[in-house]
Parts: structure tokens; sequence; C-alpha cells
């Protein structure tokens, strides 16, 4: 086994790490993985995570090593890329998207790789979330939902009883943080780190989102359209967003402002419960305020795991996967990194213990979650379009009508040309 990190969040971390199962025989197959990084430095890098289970699988599968590489998330797919072209593909990718190696044929079948126990242990909607054309290539690794953080200690200066539960209710809260002077009311990340994520929040609380249920776009939708106007007219344009204009503020920005006690609300996955809690921040998170009551649904965001068929290694990437996707592994990763597991077996586990408590609201909603239409190759131009251009829709003079109805003619032409 050969680790190697690379990459911004991994820059201390020796680039090689000493090497094991040297002097291999001749009958060992050698897998490559490259994986992610969920970690800020080299302590808590994932590279450490990958190495220890790594070691193990090996000790169980003396014919089976596993090299592996871990990037950056601003250079994985870059470097993903890169071996590709230079004819080094991996046998195991993890990071973020996939549609366009399954629709290249590059990626096996998660049934042809996974034990039927394993394949069923994924909840349906994330299991739907991988699939191209009703077949799963994608396998979940790492998955998130969102709920309202707030600040209890400014909710309780400004005379805050209870969070809110509409948009009304949202903008009532905001007015009485800002008349006590917090600095960021509601915090309004549509910087482009994840502007897609945020802006889907809120279509689906005004009872939008990306996609309809037979799978199309509905990006100019009615509801999206009014859901934008709202934030541009109710929120933005009251200045209850904060000092900066919400497209130049980035999640982590918002997340770094919320635990300096500078934010009143802001949506959140479960790593903010860590990051707050570091700065010993009295907070909470309650369901997210839909337009006439608590929303319907909350969005649900899965990294991936996916299997390349180059290299011919079937068999033996269905007995890794099977080892990573264990109930012990799972629940390691996600407790290291306050992420959800994306097993059954796994959430059963985290239930059962006081000590994930905090993570069962957020388990609550990963059943009937909206993801990103990941399927859909059409994705990476549509989910660019929103990062550059949603930050402006809900500027003063904003015109969100216009330039969703501008990215769903694009996203439609891409689709008819894939047909």
């Amino acid at each position: 086994m050969s680790l190697t990190a690379a990459g911004a969040a991994t820059a201390a971390v020796s680039p090689a790490l000493a090497a094991c199962g040297a002097g291999s025989g001749s009958g060992d197959v050698r897998l490559k993985l490259v994986a992610a990084d969920y970690g800020d430095t080299s302590t808590n890098s994932s590279l450490n995570y990958w190495g220890d289970l790594a070691r193990a699988f090996e000790t169980q599968h003396g014919n089976i090593k596993i090299d592996v590489n871990v990037f950056s998330w601003t250079d994985i797919d870059k470097k993903v890329a890169e071996m590709i072209d230079k004819d080094e593909t991996p046998d195991l990718v993890q990071f973020g998207t996939y549609a366009d190696f399954a629709a290249k044929g590059m990626l096996y079948r998660a049934d042809q790789i996974l034990s039927i126990r394993t394949q069923a242990s994924f909840p349906s909607a994330i299991t739907q979330a991988g699939e191209v054309k009703r077949v799963q290539y994608a396998m979940p690794f790492g998955a998130s939902t969102r709920l309202l953080f707030y600040n209890k200690k400014l909710f309780g200066e400004a005379g805050i009883a209870k969070p809110p539960t509409d948009w009304d209710e949202l903008q009532t809260a905001a007015e009485q943080l800002k008349a006590i002077g917090v600095k960021y009311p509601y915090a309004l990340p549509f910087g482009r780190e994840e502007a897609q994520a945020e802006t889907l929040i809120w279509l689906l609380s005004g009872g939008g989102g990306y996609t309809d249920g037979y799978g199309s776009y509905m990006l100019d939708s009615p509801e999206n359209v009014a859901t934008l106007e709202w934030l541009r007219d109710e929120l933005v344009g009251k200045g209850l967003t904060g000092p900066r204009k919400p497209g130049s503020l980035n999640r982590q920005d918002a997340f770094n402002a919320f635990t300096r006690g500078e934010v009143g609300m802001l949506n959140g996955h479960p790593t903010l419960m860590q990051q707050a809690v570091g700065h010993r921040l009295e907070y909470d998170v309650a369901p997210l305020p839909g337009r006439d009551g608590l929303s319907a649904t909350t969005m649900g965001v899965a990294d991936w795991m996916m299997a390349f068929k180059k290299n011919g290694h079937r068999k033996q990437i269905g007995q890794f996967l099977d080892f990573v996707y264990s109930e012990p592994n799972v629940v390691a990763f996600a407790a290291k990194y306050r992420l959800l597991p994306v097993t059954s077996e796994a959430s059963a586990t985290m239930r059962r213990n006081d000590e994930y408590k905090s993570m069962w609201r957020f388990l609550d909603g990963l059943e009937t979650a909206q993801f990103y239409p990941f399927d859909k190759t059409s994705w990476a131009k549509v989910n660019e379009s929103l990062r550059e251009s949603v930050g402006t829709m809900v500027l003063k003079g904003g015109d969100p009508s216009t330039v969703l109805g501008e990215i769903q003619r694009t996203a439609d032409a891409t689709e008819n040309e894939e047909r």
C-alpha cells in the first residue's frame, strides 16, 4: 500500500508515506484509489482514514494491495482528468460527480461489484441520486442534509421566543436581530463556493426545485421565480442579510461568521455543529422554514464512490467496497467528519448511541431529501450558471425570471443534444 497526499488541504502531510506490502507476489492485484479530502489539517486529513482502512483490508486480503491518493476538493476533478488522459485511470474514485463517466461507459454498475447486502443498505433516496437512466453507477460516500442554525444568545437578546416556521416569521426575526445590531441577521451565502446548495434549499422551501417529479428541469418555474423575488425584495432588499452582497459571501465565510457570534440565522449542515462547539457558541437547530409553514423537504448532498472498468479489477474492487461499506467503517467516517452515514446499518448504530444524538435530526431528513440532478451530464453546466448568476438575481434590479429562463433554455438544449 502506498499513500500520497496532495492539494492545499493536505499540504502539511508528507507527500509520500512508507509503502506496505512491498515485495508482493506476482498474483497480487494493486487497486488505485483516488479520494477527496474532508479534513483541513494534516491531523484530520482523509489520508489518515484511508490509510488505516487500507491497512486493515490488506491484513485480511493478502493478495490485494491499495494505493491511495488524496487530493483537496479544489484539485481532485482536475487530477482525475489528468490521470485518465495519461492512461492511468484509477480503479476507484471518490468525489462529487459521476454522470459523465457513466455516460461514456467507463464505470461498473453497482450490482456488478457490490454484494446484494451492501447495495441494499443504501437509503432509497440516495440510491436514486446515484442512478443514470434507472441504473446505479455511483455509490454514496458521505452525505448531509440541511437545517436552520440559530444563535440562541442573540435570539434571547432580540426577544425572539422560538425559531421561525415560515418566511414571514423568518423575516420578522431577522428584523429584530438587525434592530439590536446583529451583523448578519440572516446569512445568505450565494458565493461561488456553494451557491447552488443555498439556492436549492430556498427553492424547495418555496415549493419548487431544480427538477420536477419526472426528472425534467423546472428552473424557471413560477415557484422558483417567486422564491428568488421574495429574497430580493423581502430579505436582501431590506438589509437583513448583512453588509456583504450575497454573491460575495461563501458558505465557509458564513460559517466562520456564525462561530464568531455575528450571525443570527443561517442554513447549515452537521459539520457546522462541530465548528460551533469548538467556539463554545450557544446555538440550536430547527427545521427549515417554508413559504407557508415548515418546508416539506430539505436538501440532501452526497459525495460519490465510482468504480472504473479500465483495469479489469471487478472482483477485487467489490471485495474492497464491501469492506469500506461495512457498518463500523461507515460509522467511523461519519463520526470523524460529522457527516451522515450512508447505510441503514450504520444509521441504526448511530441512532442507538446518544453520543450521536445531535445527528439524529439530520438523519431524519435523509430518506426524503432532494438531491442535485447528479444523473444529468448537463448538471455541470447548469451548476456553473447558477453559481455565477444567483447572487445578482437577488440584488435590487435583479431579474430572476429572465436569468432562470436563460439557464432553463441552455439546460434543455444540452439535454436535447444528448438524446
